[in-house]
């Protein structure tokens, strides 16, 4: 027996094993999520970076070139939810920004909490912040910076030590009451010392960085071996753009400047080889309204309001009268469950009549019901994700390329088209070597990704497998 001990231990002292050159945990995670970053944009612009931006995390990082949303339609909110949750809409509820509430038939933001004014209560599944701040009995210190509401808190999650967010008003930070004094206290203290005030996109970006490297010196983040996180939310939007190539390139250009700062900064203070970087986008793009009329391209307009109203006619003179249709929002219509179980009506029957009034009217391409929906083939899985039985209407109308959608009540307004955003997934420091990888890879095994990194469990709605 002793003989094989002895011939064990020459053959570890000889031959590293699998376990000896494995990276430890990061001591940090950074996570970067750029609102509407494209990676032809990044692309376009490189020759005029500096060396610890931009080209740093493209040349030194591990590069997944082509990556996407598994569900549509795709916001800045439902976006970071995906990110940080691992899954998508159906699961994690957040199907945007806003939904319509059905109770009061009125626009909810997200993050609504009544207790609270903000919170992550509308999150129905566990974040990767949460699953961090269990694993290490919540010891593990988690913020998160944004310059919209939203996007703080959603990135923070559900167990956070502290979200903050520029407030409209002031340009100033501020955060929520949901979160610890601890994170009151600092906001006034940083309001007080260097932290300016941020109005236009460029200031905020300068803002949030700033605050995040103040944030993580201050509570010294990284310094020990528990795993600490915290979550950057940018933009590569311009504000009203007047010359596209101009204030594009000025974006791109700020955001290298930033990255640099942010990267440099943080590497510095806490070690190349103990910090995780993962950056991504929104995936999506603001499009301003497009007078294709003018251009003798086909268009029109869709009156959503209206054609609801006509739905509900509809069905009165087939079910009686009744308010059938209780409101619509966005491209989405909220039937009246209440009235039609009064009735004792089949929802199948009135979904299924609604869809063939509805598919008849002009400028209509598609009309997907929940029923649709939930028991849909592959071809409108992505439109299944991004639905949630609680948050999303009953119909959901397609409106085809070209025409504009409007809402005369609300007066929101947008155009219809399908278009292609790319950007990449990027891994950064940690021992992460530089590669690039062009097959196509989901945002959704981010959180799985990152979860095997830190060596906890990953979010519990979570299906997708780690990056390879």
């Amino acid at each position: 027996m002793n003989k094989y001990i002895t011939a064990i231990l020459v053959a570890l002292s000889a031959n590293p094993t699998h376990a000896q050159l494995v990276q430890p945990a990061p001591k940090l995670v950074v996570s970067i999520a750029i609102d509407q970053l494209r990676s032809d944009y990044i692309e376009e612009f490189s020759s005029l970076y500096t060396t610890d931006g931009w080209k740093k995390l493209m040349r030194q990082g591990m590069v997944y070139d082509t990556a996407s949303y598994p569900f549509e339609p795709v916001d800045r909110a439902s976006a970071i939810a995906c990110i940080m949750t691992g899954t998508t809409p159906y699961y994690n509820s957040i199907v945007g920004t806003q939904w319509m509430n059905r109770n009061t038939l009125r626009p909810v933001s997200c993050v609504d909490d009544d207790k609270y004014t903000s919170s992550p209560a509308q999150i129905s599944t566990s974040t990767l912040a949460d699953e961090l701040k269990i694993s290490t009995k919540g010891k593990a210190m988690i913020y998160a910076v944004a310059a919209d509401c939203d996007a703080a808190i959603l990135s923070a999650g559900h167990a956070a030590d502290g979200a903050f967010w520029i407030q409209d008003k002031t340009g100033k930070l501020c955060t929520s009451t949901y979160y610890s004094n601890h994170a009151s206290s600092w906001i006034k203290k940083q309001s007080n010392e260097t932290l300016q005030s941020a109005h236009t996109e460029s200031d905020r970006n300068a803002l949030i960085v700033k605050a995040a490297i103040r944030c993580i010196q201050d509570h010294s983040m990284g310094k020990d071996d528990i795993t600490d996180m915290m979550s950057v939310t940018l933009t590569a939007q311009e504000a009203k753009p007047t010359n596209w190539q101009t204030q594009t390139e000025s974006a791109y250009l700020q955001l290298d400047n930033l990255l640099s700062e942010l990267i440099t900064s943080i590497e510095t203070s806490v070690g190349k080889q103990n910090v995780l970087f993962v950056l991504t986008s929104t995936g999506f793009k603001d499009e301003e309204n497009v007078e294709y009329g003018k251009y003798r391209i086909p268009t029109g307009t869709f009156y959503i309001n209206r054609t609801a109203n006509l739905l509900n006619i509809y069905l009165g003179a087939i079910y009686g009268q009744g308010r059938y249709v209780e409101t619509c929002f966005h491209n989405q219509i909220y039937l009246n469950r209440k009235l039609i179980e009064q009735k004792r009506i089949s929802f199948s029957d009135i979904l299924s009549r609604s869809q063939e009034f509805l598919i008849q009217n002009a400028g209509v391409r598609d009309v997907f019901t929940t029923d649709r929906l939930q028991t849909g083939s592959n071809d409108i899985i992505k439109l299944r994700n991004g639905y949630n039985p609680t948050t999303s209407g009953d119909i959901m109308i397609e409106v085809a390329a070209g025409w504009r959608l409007l809402n005369e009540d609300s007066q929101e307004s947008y155009t219809s088209r399908a278009f292609y955003v790319p950007f990449p997934i990027i891994l950064y420091g940690a021992g992460i070597k530089a590669k690039r990888i062009t097959t196509p890879v989901t945002i959704d095994r981010i959180a799985p990704t990152l979860a095997k990194a830190i060596r906890i469990r990953a979010p519990n709605a979570c299906k997708a497998e780690p990056l390879p």
